[in-house]
């Protein structure tokens, strides 16, 4: 078996908590009492075009939050999103142990908007972990197409075969399998350092 060369991590689910999946929406709507359904249908209409970057966070919530008066602020809402985020410290650290160790590309292939993207980025210092973020609001796609795992491979230049991608959700690993990338469902970081292993990852 070819040796690892190149990483790529999701991060919503396997880093961190998600950024602004059914839970962390749930949690938000009940907080500030807005009508599920009717969110969902507005939400359901603009979530592409939201974390593909073609439109901003303020626009996102101009169509789904503030399209009529509401009894809080914007600025109210906004920082309930970002405060919805929160580290899994023990992938995190496993992570880093990868990055310094030198012997690995690490990237990240993940669907999230621009702006709760940067917040991310710089809240938990992944820059200090990895070196390339294939963001769906940076790049313009979206996991499962298999036009974002293809533009990864592109950009590093490596081999698929030589590429390991872990996701927490079956469907997004599927596209990378198939254009024969290694990959792990991630479900504990016990299991997730077992299957590394398996592939002779190791920091």
């Amino acid at each position: 078996m070819p040796a690892i060369r190149a990483i790529f991590w999701d991060v919503g689910g396997v880093l961190l908590t998600n950024a602004w999946d059914h839970h962390e929406r749930a949690k938000a709507l009940q907080q500030f009492q807005l009508d599920p359904g009717e969110f969902q249908s507005r939400h359901e209409l603009v979530v592409s075009s939201f974390e593909r970057g073609k439109i901003t966070l303020d626009q996102y919530l101009d169509q789904t939050i503030f399209y009529q008066p509401r009894p809080f602020t914007r600025e109210a809402f906004r920082d309930c999103m970002f405060s919805l985020s929160q580290a899994f410290p023990e992938n995190l650290a496993f992570a880093q142990s990868l990055a310094n160790s030198g012997k690995y590309f690490m990237g990240t292939i993940n669907n999230e908007s621009r702006e709760l993207n940067d917040f991310r980025i710089e809240k938990f210092g992944l820059r200090r972990i990895f070196e390339l973020f294939v963001s769906s609001c940076f790049v313009g796609l979206r996991k499962p197409d298999c036009e974002i795992y293809r533009l990864a491979l592109d950009l590093t230049q490596f081999p698929a075969e030589r590429c390991c991608f872990i996701d927490d959700r079956p469907l997004n690993l599927e596209c990378a399998a198939q254009l024969g990338m290694h990959t792990i469902q991630m479900q504990s970081p016990d299991q997730l350092k077992s299957a590394l292993k398996k592939l002779e990852v190791t920091p």
